[in-house]
């Protein structure tokens, strides 16, 4: 069973050729709030990190891969982090870069497949995200591939001067 390509997309590894694409949205200032990211990263810096790409889960405890279409236009990232293999869990982010490729269902199809991933490959018991109170589209995502929000950090974000809460979502694997 292939985990990795669904219909619209398929998800791959970080290359070297991703540099550009990852330099402009590591410094996108609208998004920085999603990843608590406060200062600007150097290509430098980027290019360091995808040197250091090659690194697996176990080692790294994250996994950063690429989604794209069909027709190998790159759409965004979708991240496992925070990987605990003691108790069989990981955090996940997404990002679709460009605002006319959301809406799309590429969010939804990346995260579908980066679910049954986790839970085939990784042999994980749960995923969780963490997303702003005011973040409705990241929310419908979640919500729509079985995420049941189990907890508010109150005031968690400071954001332009306004401290902001944000959810603890959570999908526990079924067997």
């Amino acid at each position: 069973m292939l985990t990795l390509k669904g219909k619209n997309i398929y998800l791959r590894a970080l290359e070297p050729e991703d540099l550009d694409f990852i330099y402009i949205i590591e410094n996108n200032e609208q998004i920085w709030e999603m990843s608590s990211t406060q200062t600007p990263y150097s290509r430098f810096l980027i290019k360091q990190y995808l040197e250091n790409a090659h690194q697996d889960i176990y080692e790294a405890k994250q996994l950063r891969l690429v989604i794209c279409s069909n027709d190998h236009a790159t759409l965004g990232l979708i991240d496992l982090f925070d990987y605990n293999p003691t108790h069989n869990r990981s955090g996940v982010g997404i990002i679709i870069a460009e605002d006319e490729d959301r809406g799309k269902g590429y969010g939804a199809e990346a995260l579908g497949l980066i679910i049954n991933y986790g839970f085939t490959h990784l042999r994980l018991h749960q995923l969780y995200a963490n997303i702003a109170q005011d973040n409705q589209a990241s929310i419908n995502l979640f919500e729509n591939k079985g995420f049941s929000k189990v907890g508010v950090k109150k005031e968690w974000n400071l954001v332009n001067d306004s401290y902001k809460d944000e959810f603890l979502y959570q999908l526990l694997y079924v067997h």
